[in-house]
């Protein structure tokens, strides 16, 4: 290979933006596909899989890559917005490649695959793997980064094509770490259930709980089914406890009792009271977890609890005012205070006396379309659920409402593009 040639590790890649000529972005990079060959030679990178802004993931082939620089890649311009589809005969390199167990050819010890480069070959439009970052020992969450780490050639190791059982996750996950929980799930959902329960595996609970809320239905089972019961119960206890009594109603009876009774009492109470209602009324979509003063409380309470980093947007939106207990269901509802309102008013101001009492609460056997009504009529993005006693049990959210108004499977639907791959150029 020519010397002057640049070098390119693929974890540089993910997640940065691609460019056509004139500069306007079309989409950021999620992965690269390249085709593995016989007799060491160096697997050919056939193309970049990439996100639109629609989430749609196509296949730009390296062909139309002018150019792989600061940070970017620039394209020809010509983009096919079909839907990347992956081939057998094709590996995807972050996802597949990355935390893989090989093989030193020369000394036959087994290295863990940190990383690989890539290279342009001189005079092409070619590209392919050339390198392989590895480090030597077994990795393990307590022993991160232990051990010589060592580039070699790729004909150096072997291992690539044999299917791995237990691959770990965790260079994977390094590379899409700062990726929103939405966004982290499009990527859990183009890779295969294999690669897919890996990656789950060594997620946090607590990550894999955001992540699992914006996947779809199927392979939140999917996940969910191939974890410890134990730990699935704590992933249930970490999840929204509207999302959580979503997925358990999904699952057979027998399987969500059992998931039900390892979950802590007070989770399972909250998960078990929404389970009772009907799935698209206002009780079944509603969080119990809203923000709850009592009205004695003063506005720089509110806005401490407003400033708390685990609430959605949505629920930050405004503050519920109630008698004892503060917690759902609370004492009598008094009213709600919108944020705006709150920043509008001195900190050492009563909660009780900003109180918009006028705004009616929705019923936990609200349908569908009159939530979406009350949102529509009033510019909300959350609404209060109260019962006959007056207490409130809970408050929809505007995404809850979206989620249940769009196709089942809007997460796989793009409304702008349309179009056909063709992963040859």
């Amino acid at each position: 290979m020519a010397g002057g040639v640049p070098r390119i590790f693929v974890s540089h890649l993910a997640g940065i933006a691609v460019f056509d000529p004139n500069g306007d972005q079309v989409g950021r990079v999620r992965d690269l596909v390249a085709m593995l060959r016989v007799s060491k030679r160096p697997p050919r990178l056939l193309g970049l899989v990439v996100e639109l802004s629609t989430r749609r993931r196509i296949f730009l082939p390296m062909t139309r890559v002018t150019g792989i620089e600061s940070g970017q890649v620039i394209t020809t311009g010509v983009l096919n917005v079909r839907r990347f589809e992956q081939r057998p005969t094709e590996r995807l390199v972050i996802g597949e490649m990355l935390d893989r167990r090989v093989r030193l050819v020369e000394s036959g010890e087994e290295v863990t695959v940190l990383d690989v480069a890539i290279q342009q070959l001189p005079a092409r439009r070619d590209w392919e793997i050339d390198r392989v970052f590895v480090r030597k020992g077994r990795s393990s969450a307590f022993r991160r980064n232990k051990g010589e780490t060592l580039t070699v050639d790729w004909s150096a190791v072997d291992g690539f094509s044999l299917e791995e059982h237990g691959q770990g996750a965790e260079n994977l996950l390094a590379t899409f770490e700062q990726l929103r929980p939405a966004d982290l799930a499009n990527v859990l959902h183009h890779l295969s259930p294999k690669r897919r329960a890996e990656v789950a595996a060594a997620l946090t609970n607590e990550r894999l709980a955001d992540v699992l809320e914006e996947l779809p239905e199927d392979d939140q089972i999917e996940i969910l089914g191939k974890l410890k019961e134990e730990r699935a119960a704590d992933v249930l206890e970490e999840m929204d406890p509207d999302d959580a009594a979503d997925l358990l109603s999904e699952l057979p009876e027998e399987d969500k009792e059992r998931l039900l009774a390892l979950m802590q009492p007070s989770d399972a109470a909250d998960v078990r009271r929404l389970m009772a209602y009907e799935d698209r009324t206002a009780g079944g979509l509603m969080t119990t977890e809203p923000i709850v003063l009592r009205p004695d409380a003063t506005v720089a309470d509110a806005l401490a609890r407003v400033r708390n980093p685990d609430l959605s947007p949505a629920l930050a939106a405004q503050v519920y005012v109630c008698r004892p207990p503060d917690e759902t269901p609370t004492g009598k509802y008094l009213g709600t205070i919108h944020f705006q309102r709150l920043l509008r008013d001195p900190p050492f101001t009563l909660v009780s006396a900003v109180l918009d009492e006028d705004l009616q609460a929705l019923s936990p056997d609200a349908q569908l379309p009159e939530i979406a009504g009350f949102f529509a009529t009033y510019d909300m993005v959350a609404a209060p659920v109260v019962d006959e006693s007056g207490s409130l049990l809970g408050a929809v959210t505007v995404d809850d409402v979206l989620d249940h108004m769009l196709p089942d499977d809007w997460r796989e639907q793009e409304f702008h593009l349309s179009g056909d791959v063709n992963h040859a150029d």
